[in-house]
């Protein structure tokens, strides 16, 4: 089965330096096969036998501490989750399209639906969030740079409660094809 695992916060800002062709041979020796990686952010498509996302997160995150020395959290997707998260975006209304930038943030477990409510209410004309299962959509004017954004400021977490990361629209639509 091909899975895709999102490595958050690796390679930002000088911290967690990993280079890829390192991290696809972690992977390799945790016995993962065919191993790609996609740009530098940490974006892993390998293929396992089935298997639970999160117990497949933990058992990596568990083995590049290993190699590392420090703790990173990873987000694991299958590629029909990914393909399924692009099926149904939920912003194809939305007037002027073209004047934002989309993310997808994906999050390590289901949030509450409580805070799902609160995180959406505080969408506002040049920022906007929809929560689908365990991944949350954004759209952001692109007049705002992304750490002006409440997504940039890690909103997610705090208001949700779980681990996340986030991804723009890009980097989503590729992993499917490396």
């Amino acid at each position: 089965m091909t899975y895709i695992a999102f490595l958050r916060g690796i390679n930002v800002s000088g911290q967690k330096l990993i280079k890829m062709e390192g991290l696809r041979k972690m992977f390799g020796k945790m016995g993962y096969k065919n191993v790609r990686t996609y740009i530098q952010s940490g974006n892993v498509v390998f293929e396992s036998p089935k298997s639970k996302n999160e117990s497949l997160a933990k058992k990596i995150e568990s083995g590049l501490e290993k190699s590392l020395g420090y703790d990173v959290t990873v987000v694991i997707r299958t590629k029909e989750e990914i393909e399924s998260v692009i099926k149904n975006f939920p912003f194809s209304k939305v007037k002027n399209i073209e004047s934002f930038k989309t993310d997808v943030a994906f999050l390590a477990t289901g949030p509450d639906k409580s805070a799902v409510k609160e995180l959406e209410s505080l969408s506002t004309k040049d920022e906007m969030f929809k929560v689908t299962g365990n991944n949350v959509y954004s759209l952001r004017s692109l007049a705002k740079g992304f750490q002006e954004t409440l997504l940039g400021k890690n909103i997610l977490e705090k208001k949700l409660k779980v681990r996340a990361t986030v991804r723009n629209w890009n980097t989503v639509n590729k992993v499917l094809n490396i």
